[in-house]
């Protein structure tokens, strides 16, 4: 095998299905979910790719892709209509690597593209997930991955030893190269995580897919298959360490204090550098307006917005409106949402096209009992309310709560909801 060339063709693994954030990924994939008040958590990673200067896209689709699809279109935004590579997104479809159905992990979703793969001059495969917010250049990264000749390099970064058993444990000897990796481990003995970023010599990535494919025992997966067996075989697996900002946030909690540590002047995410712009693609809408007896503290306010009441340490994504005398505080409000006369919205997330009644208040109380049907998703005292659902004036919702999607007023049974439950949308009636 001669050296490697430097090509690359970037893979982005944008089709699993976010159980822990709830009802905001019930109906769209993670990587569509608005973050930021104007972007989505993908413009993250695509911008990445453009500002490090790659541009040959492959976006690997599956669970709910229709908003995702609408939202990265062409790619124009990016830069990435391009007539040789840019990007292009790929759903499951009949007539792949086997008889069809849906990706059975995330190593099984990059098989089933290998007569794609295979036909690109690239001799390196960058595979990246869509559902992490962070600034990277992957350019250093690739020049250490050819520098020692690696068949994998992994993306690792330091997390805090209490979260560490939320990802993958990597192990390395003095040269940087792998000798252990847990995924997941209960008790974690270190803290260096991998980021779920891949960079693989192409013929030894299909060596591994080939071979896991065939592999009945296997659950088709990089952290739990590919990657531990490259390391038990002895390839050349390096750890390549990022020290910048890189944020996981797959929970209601982390993703909710991601948004508020934008807030906070000493951010480490840094949305306003020229020099490493974050992309995405917006409507055209007027700029925010805020009147004369509103007030705005420590928040981000998207084009569009209407703020007539108080805004606190919020984040607010376009088109929302904030009536007289309304409060919004420590809160993340979505698209198009309307916040009611005297309401008040504490440390809440509301997604679009929501409207919450006159006189009611979301969060209420200090009552912190975990949501009943999903504790280990919503115990931190945030309360979180679904797409398009209509709440009756004078409605009092507790902490730790969820709202489901497109509900009326006349589906609430009553004006007050205590901290922990839940309402459903009523099960369609069959036709007669």
């Amino acid at each position: 095998m001669g050296k490697p060339n430097r090509e690359v063709v970037t893979i982005i693994l944008a089709g699993g299905k976010g159980e822990r954030l709830s009802i905001l990924s019930e109906k769209r994939a993670i990587p569509s979910v608005p973050f930021a008040g104007k972007y989505r958590i993908i413009d993250f990673t695509l911008s990445n790719c453009v500002n490090s200067g790659l541009y040959n896209l492959l976006v690997l689709t599956q669970y709910r892709p229709l908003s995702l699809h609408d939202h990265v279109g062409n790619g124009k935004p990016w830069d990435l209509d391009r007539l040789h590579g840019g990007v292009r997104l790929v759903s499951p479809y009949l007539g792949r690597q086997d008889s069809g159905g849906w990706d059975r992990g995330t190593a099984d979703a990059v098989y089933q593209n290998i007569a794609e793969l295979n036909d690109q001059i690239a001799d390196n495969v960058l595979i990246l997930g869509g559902d992490h917010i962070y600034k990277m250049d992957y350019r250093p990264m690739i020049d250490a991955h050819l520098e020692n000749e690696a068949d994998l390099t992994v993306g690792v970064i330091r997390m805090p030893i209490e979260e560490a058993h939320r990802f993958g444990i990597v192990t390395t000897d003095e040269t940087g190269r792998v000798t252990d990796f847990k995924e997941k481990p209960s008790k974690p003995e270190s803290n260096l995580v991998s980021m779920g970023i891949y960079i693989f010599n192409k013929e030894a990535l299909f060596d591994h897919l080939i071979e896991d494919a065939e592999d009945p025992k296997t659950q088709h997966d990089f952290g739990r298959n590919i990657l531990p067996k490259m390391i038990k075989e002895g390839d050349r697996v390096y750890a390549y360490s990022f020290n910048g900002y890189w944020q996981d946030v797959g929970t209601i909690q982390s993703y909710w204090e991601a948004n508020m540590q934008l807030l906070e002047p000493s951010s480490a995410l840094k949305l306003y550098e020229r020099n490493w712009v974050i992309y995405t693609r917006s409507e055209e809408r007027p700029p925010a307006v805020i009147s004369s007896q509103a007030k705005v503290e420590r928040s981000l306010i998207s084009h569009g917005c209407q703020i007539r009441g108080q805004v606190i340490h919020s984040v607010l994504s376009p088109g929302v409106i904030v009536e007289e005398g309304a409060v919004v505080r420590d809160s993340i409000i979505m698209v198009d949402s309307v916040i009611g006369k005297n309401s008040v919205v504490e440390r809440a997330i509301i997604d679009k096209e929501v409207v919450i009644g006159a006189d009611s208040y979301i969060g209420y109380g200090e009552d912190n009992t975990p949501n009943k049907k999903e504790p280990e998703w919503l115990n931190s005292g945030i309360t979180i309310v679904g797409k398009r659902a209509n709440l009756p004036a004078g409605i009092k919702v507790g902490r730790n709560c969820k709202i489901d999607t497109d509900l009326n007023p006349n589906d609430f049974p009553g004006l007050e909801l205590a901290s922990g439950e839940t309402i459903e949308a009523p099960a369609p009636s069959r036709p007669k």
